[in-house]
């Protein structure tokens, strides 16, 4: 039997294996291998108990899509070892179609609360067609996994807060830029809390945060990702509330000043940005209402703080702090009407200077396609992607947002604030 690498991408809906590299027993050049060259067979199966684990089409429906079955693969060539296409090889890559409607190829799954997990993606990949040759090869099977890579991830480092009271999980990226660079804080939705900081910015593509595009609008900035061992809306009760309140809110505020005290040449403390999705736009509204003079500008993303819950003297604190929120009208998760339209109308009641609303009316991603070949439309909780993929670049009154007489998307902002 043959071994096989699993590439991994983290894309607007998560993370896939997107493509595998097999090892080939002779040279191949372009059209040695073909789609139809080998079957595709996988498992996704609990990394800690090896059964195989049922998917969901989205975290609010039951299991009820298959976790074993045969991949589609939709293009074969010669690559080198890390699956870069190359004209002659030892390697052959097998793309395969992946994405909301093809779950099969999906890296992780919800395990109780709605936590994501990794899971083992177990591939079995035979050869079906004979591969030219002298003599001719056919028989192959590859059945283990050499390794999962994911370039995204290269960066990332994992580490532990020394808040001794409630110490939390994180994860962060150092930019490559000398001398001192913003930071920007990303706290993960309801899906993403646990054990495992990875999840906290894999889960969803926070990953792209320290992508080139995003880092170049920024000039170069850190990424932290904290992570909650259960919700950051958990009040103490371990419940879903409408308290407004957090008990978390002190060791994560322990946690940013931490990592930012430990590299003063190295982090800007006037350039400190805080933004997240759901259970981490509520958290972000919690520790600007809390901390009002320490953050140079939040990102609250279908924040999930009830406006009932703020009171009219945390409107005057926070009016001054440059905010973007961004939302859609459509979602069933948090409603807009409860949480961001009214604190938004709040807060330019009370002559807030710079605050800013990205309001869609539902959520389409044009890098996937439905089953009828249109841009795939999510439930439209999942407005974070186009955060990730910096889309955000509306006001509320549907006009460009313009900031130092020029118009700017989210980022673009961003990096434009200081204290």
């Amino acid at each position: 039997m043959l071994s096989y690498r699993a590439l991994i991408e983290v894309t607007n809906n998560g993370p896939y294996v997107t493509k595998l590299i097999l090892p080939m027993p002779v040279q191949i050049q372009a059209g040695d291998v073909t789609s139809d060259m080998f079957s595709v067979y996988v498992e996704r199966k609990n990394r800690s108990t090896g059964e195989i684990v049922l998917t969901s089409r989205t975290w609010l429906e039951p299991p009820s899509l298959p976790s074993k079955g045969y991949r589609t693969v939709t293009a074969a060539y010669p690559c080198d070892e890390m699956g870069s296409p190359a004209q002659t090889g030892t390697f052959a890559a097998l793309e395969m179609a992946y994405g909301p409607i093809y779950p099969l190829g999906y890296c992780q799954a919800s395990f109780g609360m709605m936590k994501n997990e990794w899971i083992f993606s177990d591939y079995r990949v035979t050869q079906i067609k004979e591969l030219a040759g002298d003599p001719l090869v056919s028989g192959m099977v590859f059945d283990t996994c050499q390794a999962e890579l994911c370039p995204q991830m290269d960066g990332w480092v994992n580490a532990t807060s020394g808040y001794e009271p409630l110490p939390l999980n994180y994860g962060y990226w150092e930019p490559r830029e000398p001398g001192q660079r913003p930071l920007v804080i990303w706290l993960h939705g309801a899906g993403e809390g646990g054990s495992d900081p990875t999840i906290a910015y894999t889960g969803n593509k926070v990953v792209n945060l320290s992508g080139p595009d995003i880092q170049a609008k920024l000039g170069g900035a850190w990424i932290l990702a904290p992570q909650t061992p259960t919700m950051w809306m958990d009040d103490g009760s371990g419940q879903y509330g409408r308290t407004g309140k957090s008990k978390y809110t002190q060791a994560l505020m322990a946690l940013i000043q931490e990592f930012v005290d430990a590299r003063p040449e190295r982090v800007d403390p006037k350039r400190v940005y805080i933004g997240g999705c759901s259970n981490g736009g509520f958290m972000t509204m919690r520790m600007i209402i809390d901390y009002p003079e320490y953050f140079a500008a939040a990102y609250p993303v279908c924040e999930a703080l009830y406006d009932e819950t703020i009171s009219d003297e945390d409107i005057q604190s926070i009016k001054n702090i440059p905010i973007w929120f961004t939302h859609a009208s459509n979602d069933p998760v948090v409603k807009p009407l409860e949480t961001v339209v009214p604190t938004y109308q709040r807060l330019i009641a009370a002559g807030a200077p710079n605050v800013h609303f990205s309001y869609f009316d539902k959520v389409v991603d044009d890098k996937f396609l439905n089953d009828k070949g249109e841009p795939y439309e999510y439930m439209g909780h999942f407005t974070w992607v186009y955060v990730y993929n910096d889309d955000c670049v509306l006001d509320f009154d549907g006009k460009p947002v313009v900031c130092g007489g020029k118009e700017v998307s989210l980022f673009q902002w961003m990096a434009m604030q200081s204290k």
